[in-house]
């Protein structure tokens, strides 16, 4: 898995998110597999088959956030530069030709917030962010063709 960079709120959110799951989570799943094993015939246990099924989901994301976790960087706002793109930070853009204005945060999908799209800092539009600043024009690759976007503002 590739390096995650995260900001230090969510970095302490998913390790706090890891421990629930490990300790409280594994041992209400045991406990709701234990209950509908007592109702009989695990042939035609609705509850037990949905127990097993939460328990695999639960399982799949506690290695996912290990996985996350053991390759995350921890990503703290410049002090030098506050106002250029960089991961942890939030962008308003405008692409050439529209006269709508878009906001974005630029880092990992698990670091998204309430009504603010994420853009990675490794996809083609984050690799063209990163490091320019507000009123700075940059191009990029797209399925489409080659998009240029202006930095309106860098929050």
């Amino acid at each position: 898995m590739s390096e995650t960079q995260l900001t230090p709120e969510t970095h302490a959110r998913l390790e706090a998110e890891l421990e629930d799951l490990t300790t409280r989570g594994r041992v209400e799943i045991a406990r709701q597999i234990e209950a509908a094993r007592a109702l009989g015939d695990l042939s035609e246990n609705g509850d037990y088959h949905a127990a097993k099924d939460a328990q695999g989901k639960m399982e799949a994301r506690i290695r996912q956030l290990q996985a996350m976790l053991g390759n995350a960087t921890i990503v703290e706002r410049s002090a030098e530069a506050p106002h250029l793109v960089a991961p942890g930070v939030e962008v308003e853009l405008r692409y050439e030709g529209d006269d709508e204005v878009e906001r974005y945060f630029v880092g990992s999908i698990e670091e998204r917030r309430e009504n603010v799209a994420v853009i990675s800092p490794g996809s083609p539009l984050g690799q063209a962010l990163l490091g320019h600043g507000k009123g700075e024009m940059v191009e990029f690759e797209a399925p489409s063709g080659t998009l240029r976007v202006e930095i309106v503002a860098v929050a």
